[in-house]
């Protein structure tokens, strides 16, 4: 299963430095074409500039890891609620 983002085409001409990656990723990987994909400069990125994307990936995991557990106790707190409200209806019973 591959990310659909990833070959997605890159227009230039939005910025500075997006242009200067395309150019850049683009002289480095001569493609037959004259597209360049956000998988090109990931492949570029993680040959050239490694600590970068250690740097994404890592706090992308962080942020995620924490959202889960952010979750998790709020589904863990609803079905504490729950079942105090069954527990306090058959103790009423």
């Amino acid at each position: 299963m591959k990310n659909p983002n990833l070959l997605k085409e890159i227009a230039p001409n939005e910025s500075e430095l997006k242009d200067i990656v395309i150019n850049y990723v683009g002289q480095k990987l001569n493609p037959e074409s004259d597209e360049i994909t956000v998988e090109q400069i990931v492949d570029v990125f993680a040959e050239q500039f490694p600590e970068f994307l250690l740097a994404l990936a890592e706090e992308n995991w962080i942020n995620g890891y924490t959202q889960a557990l952010r979750d998790s106790k709020s589904i863990h707190g609803q079905q504490q609620e729950v079942e105090n409200n069954d527990a306090q209806e058959i103790h009423q019973e």
